[in-house]
C-alpha cells in the first residue's frame, strides 16, 4: 500500500511541459522504463541500488536529489503512459506521456524542491540522450 507522508512541508507546485524529440516511441518508453537508462539521463536524482532493471506496475523505488529522499509508486504503466506517484519529498505524482516524436511530462506536488526547473532539466537531458541513442553513440 501507498502512503503519503504526514509531513507535507513545501508549496503546491505544477508543471506540464511537451517536447519534440527525434526518438520513436519504442525508443522513448525504453528510455523510462528502464532503470539503467534512467540512471544515464536523469540527473541530480540519483536511484536506491536495489531497484530492478525494468519499471512495472506496483512497484516501489527510491531515489535522492541530493539529500532528499523521494518515494515513487508506479500507479500506472502501459505502452504510452507512466504515472508515478511520490512521496517523502515530493508529496504528488508524475505522468508521462509519448509518441512518435513527442514526449509530455506533468509534475503535481508540493515540495520545497523547485519542480518546473527540475522537471525542465530532466526533459532536456532526456530529449539530448534520445538523440545520442538515435545516432548509435554513447552517452
Amino acid at each position: 500500500m501507498f502512503k503519503f507522508s504526514v509531513n507535507m512541508l513545501g508549496k503546491f507546485q505544477q508543471s506540464h511541459l511537451r517536447l519534440e524529440v527525434q526518438a520513436s516511441e519504442a525508443l522513448i518508453r525504453d528510455s523510462l522504463v528502464h532503470t539503467s537508462k534512467l540512471r544515464q539521463w536523469l540527473w541530480p536524482q540519483n536511484f536506491s541500488l536495489e531497484v530492478p532493471e525494468t519499471l512495472s506496475q506496483g512497484l516501489t523505488l527510491n531515489s535522492f536529489v541530493g539529500f532528499v529522499p523521494i518515494q515513487h509508486y508506479v500507479e500506472v504503466l502501459n505502452d504510452n503512459c507512466l504515472r508515478m506517484l511520490l512521496s517523502q519529498g515530493i508529496d504528488g505524482y508524475h505522468e508521462w506521456y509519448w509518441g512518435d516524436g513527442w514526449i509530455q511530462s506533468r509534475l503535481e506536488g508540493i515540495s520545497l524542491l523547485p519542480l518546473n526547473l527540475g522537471q525542465t532539466v530532466s526533459l532536456l537531458s532526456l530529449r539530448q540522450f534520445l538523440t545520442v541513442q538515435k545516432t548509435g553513440s554513447r552517452v
